[in-house]
Parts: C-alpha cells; sequence; structure tokens
C-alpha cells in the first residue's frame, strides 16, 4: 500500500509533463506530437521490466554478458532504422557501435579507472552502448544530409578525377565533428550546468560526493572514446559515396 501512495505522484508528475510535451507539439502543429507521449510510456514500461530483470541478473557476470548483448542488438537496429536502413547499413551500425563501446569498456577496465566487476561492466557498458547509438545515428544522418545538400559539390570532386572517399572527405570530417557537439557540451559543462544521471545516481546509492565524481568523470572520458570511435568509424564506411543518397525520414 505505501508504494503505491509512493508511486501516485511520480506516475502524476510523468503525466503532466508527457501532456506538457504533447501541448507543445500542438500548438505549433508540429509533425509526431503524439512521440513523445509514447516515447516516455514505452520508456516507464522498458524500464519496469528490466528494473525486475536486473534484480536477478546483477550478480550474474554470464546474464549481464546476456543483457549488453541484447542492449546493443537493440541499438544497432534503432541507428540502422534512423540512418535509412539496409543490409549494409547493419554491418556499419554494428561495426560502428561495437568498436566504439568494447575499446571504451577494455580501456576503463585494463587501466583500472574502474574495478572489473559485474555491476561496474553493466553500468558502464550500458551506458556506453546508449551514447554509442546516439552518436552513430547523429553521425550517419549528418553526413548522409551534407552529401545529398552539396551532391553538385561533390560530383565536382569527382569529375576532377577524385576519388568517392576524397569526394566526401571534408563533409564526412564535419559530420563527425557535429556528432560530437552534444558530448563534448555536456562534458564541458558538468558540474556547472549538468549533474548526470550516473553521478547523481552514485550519490543516491550511497557512494560519497568525490567517488560519485571519480566514477562520472571516467564515464564522460569512455563517451568520449566510444563517440570517437563510432563517428570516425561511421563516416569511414559511409565515406565512398558515388550516387547521390536519399535521406531518412
Amino acid at each position: 500500500m505505501t508504494s503505491g501512495v509512493d508511486l501516485l505522484p511520480t506516475i502524476v508528475g510523468v503525466v503532466v509533463l508527457a501532456a506538457i510535451a504533447t501541448v507543445a507539439l500542438a500548438l505549433f502543429r508540429a509533425p509526431g506530437r503524439w512521440t513523445p507521449a509514447l516515447a516516455i510510456l514505452r520508456g516507464a514500461v522498458q524500464l519496469a521490466v528490466i528494473s525486475v530483470i536486473l534484480t536477478g541478473i546483477v550478480a550474474q557476470p554470464a546474464w549481464i554478458g546476456v543483457a549488453l548483448l541484447v542492449m546493443f542488438g537493440i541499438a544497432t537496429g534503432v541507428a540502422v532504422r534512423r540512418t535509412g536502413g539496409g543490409r549494409r547499413m547493419v554491418a556499419v551500425m554494428a561495426s560502428s557501435i561495437g568498436a566504439g563501446a568494447v575499446v571504451s569498456i577494455g580501456t576503463v577496465f585494463a587501466t583500472g579507472a574502474l574495478a572489473p566487476t559485474p555491476r561496474y561492466l553493466l553500468a558502464i557498458g550500458a551506458i556506453l552502448i546508449g551514447n554509442s547509438m546516439s552518436i552513430a545515428t547523429l553521425a550517419g544522418r549528418r553526413f548522409t544530409a551534407s552529401v545529398a545538400d552539396r551532391w553538385e559539390e561533390v560530383e565536382g570532386w569527382l569529375a576532377l578525377g577524385a576519388t568517392p572517399r576524397r569526394s566526401t572527405l571534408d563533409l564526412a570530417r564535419r559530420a563527425v565533428r557535429e556528432a560530437l557537439i552534444p558530448s563534448i557540451d555536456q562534458t564541458k559543462t558538468t558540474g556547472l550546468v549538468v549533474l548526470p544521471g550516473a553521478f547523481v545516481g552514485a550519490i543516491f546509492g550511497g557512494l560519497s560526493p568525490l567517488e560519485a565524481g571519480r566514477f562520472q568523470i571516467v564515464v564522460l572520458a569512455a563517451i568520449m572514446a566510444a563517440g570517437a570511435v563510432t563517428a570516425v568509424l561511421i563516416a569511414t564506411w559511409l565515406g565512398p559515396v558515388r550516387t547521390k543518397p536519399v535521406l531518412a525520414a
């Protein structure tokens, strides 16, 4: 009964926030006005399910590995859909997101920045996969949009004898940079504008502010490393363009 009473204000708050997002979009007549509310609903259901599942597997390395693989598969699928789909894009996104996450996780544990425990593996693995997914999507969409918008410039390079990769190299570099901007800004403003979830969660979990800060800076550095590797690989994979790309919806 107590948990139900405690949960009611949370439900009310979330519903009101979802309504605010929907009304704001509706008043502006923006497309997809129901998308934020549906995303919140879906996220709430998924968090409820994953909370129950993680309670039983958090101390089991094998099951944590399975959970991370499932997260990786879903992240790849989302990134593929956001960037146009296709078999080739599956390979592009899977290899780029996977490489970014694995390199960063391996570095964190190999250097001793975090102890190689199942809890840390689950926490930092999920964070890196999620952020790599977002960066992969941004890099892919930005590169494709830039090439489509400046196709005459790309054709000019090709007409002069440049390779397909060289003809889009400047656009690819800009796409990498722009895909990393949200992560760079979050890192630069941490503690001034932003108190990241990992930091707040660590404090709520019982860590001292100093230990929570140590954990957070490791997470931020890992996100930057994973994002850089992911974005560069996306741009490298997509770089050789011979025909004008079709923009994803």
